[in-house]
């Protein structure tokens, strides 16, 4: 499509949203990725704000494992009613980014907005859109698609102000590429990035792994093992999929072939440690094996079956990083039957409790980080956790609690 001269390509604000509790983590992935500091690098809630570069912009998309999307600021200015917006909208440039022959979507979020239908306000920005193209391309307009569109368009609305965007990402982030085999509620790769980073094991500023095991004992499809042999291995994690930012005019092949040249070029051909996931299905075990040989990490990372209150560990001492089931059922086998307050085994014991037992008697050694949305954790696995990280899925909120595991009742150990 070739490169617009008219969009200043040097000096574009972006927005990456994230999960909430992921803001600091993502600022310290953005400066080691863009060297952005300062004003020019701001932790937002619910993401961060960075002045950068079109080829910064692209780098962002190919390389970052905490962000959601990687959006252009193209608008922001006050607002108090639906034709506020429709002049808001009408003054963008639009077509330096996309032409009438593509499809376009509008999604629209708002935070204490004083209008009555959001979907009103879309159908405004999106009369604006239209509108303008009309009048610059002879009555010509882009058409509406609402699930693969060419271009989407974000418009936040808070209380006074309207800021709207253009999506580089297309697909969210979070969609790697490589995971086509899943379980009912897969961990999404951003936020498994996310515990990896908060439990130290990676570290997202300079880029490097710790030189220890990791495992994860509930693994399910694989997702926290496949993410980290992924950064032990050097491999960019957009480097499997396409991106939005392929069919918007400022689009350059040979930008985009030389940045997926350098990232292919920097992957290492080892893991500077091992990397082990485990789960009572043999059936998300073969899922993860399969999703570990798309994300060509399969000799990276070794998957097996079995009971996590049975396995013993595979190393020493190491790092445990998991997302366990929580308010089900556990059965043999890994299905669930029911809701529950609390996870039970098969035999009606307290599944956390007996995990507990389990690590108290065979991990000493080893810290394992937890990511649930039961702040009782520590208490209902009698273990005293020496860090809690406030960490959302998706809209529950969670927390990453870490326990370092020494033989016996560790409830007196004093916090970090």
């Amino acid at each position: 499509m070739g490169y617009c001269p008219a969009i200043p390509m040097n000096e574009l604000s972006l927005f990456l949203p994230c999960a909430a509790g992921v803001e600091d983590l993502l600022a310290q992935e953005v400066h080691a990725l863009t060297g952005r500091a300062g004003q020019d690098l701001l932790s937002l809630r619910g993401g961060v704000r960075v002045r950068a570069d079109w080829r910064e912009a692209l780098r962002l998309n190919l390389h970052s494992r905490l962000a959601q999307r990687v959006l252009v600021e193209l608008a922001h200015a006050p607002y108090r009613g639906e034709h506020d917006l429709y002049a808001i909208a009408g003054g963008v440039a639009w077509e330096l980014w996309f032409t009438p022959k593509n499809t376009f979507k509008i999604e629209t979020t708002a935070q204490h907005s004083p209008l009555k239908s959001l979907n009103f306000a879309t159908l405004r920005i999106k009369d604006a859109i239209v509108d303008r193209f009309r009048e610059r391309a002879g009555g010509v307009r882009p058409s509406i698609e609402t699930r693969w569109p060419d271009a989407r368009v974000f418009a936040h609305l808070d209380s006074t102000h309207c800021t709207l965007y253009i999506d580089t990402s297309g697909e969210p982030l979070f969609k790697r590429g490589w995971r086509q085999d899943k379980g009912d509620a897969p961990l999404k790769e951003t936020l498994a990035a996310a515990m990896l980073a908060a439990s130290g094991w990676w570290n997202p500023e300079t880029g490097e792994v710790a030189a220890v095991p990791l495992y994860d004992p509930c693994c399910g499809s694989g997702t926290i093992a496949i993410e980290a042999a992924q950064l032990a291995l050097g491999i960019a994690p957009g480097a499997a999929r396409r991106f939005g930012f392929e069919k918007l005019r400022p689009f350059q092949p040979d930008l985009w072939s030389t940045l997926k040249a350098e990232a292919q070029a920097a992957a290492r051909a080892a893991t500077a440690a091992p990397i082990y996931g485990s789960d009572v299905s043999h059936r998300m075990v073969d899922f993860a094996q399969r999703n570990a040989e798309r994300a060509g990490v399969a000799a990276a990372v070794q998957f097996r079956g079995g009971d996590a209150l049975q396995r013993m560990p595979p190393a020493e001492s190491g790092v445990i990083v998991l997302n366990p089931p929580y308010g089900e059922r556990i059965e043999v086998g890994g299905v669930t039957r029911g809701r529950r307050e609390q996870a039970q085994t098969e035999d009606g014991g307290e599944f956390f409790q007996q995990l507990a037992t389990h690590w108290k008697k065979n991990f000493a050694g080893w810290t394992a980080w937890v990511l649930t949305p039961d702040l009782q954790l520590p208490k209902r696995m009698r273990l005293k956790e020496s860090r809690r990280v406030p960490m959302w899925n998706g809209p529950i909120e969670c927390r990453l609690f870490r326990f370092d595991m020494v033989a016996g009742s560790a409830r007196n150990r004093p916090v970090a």
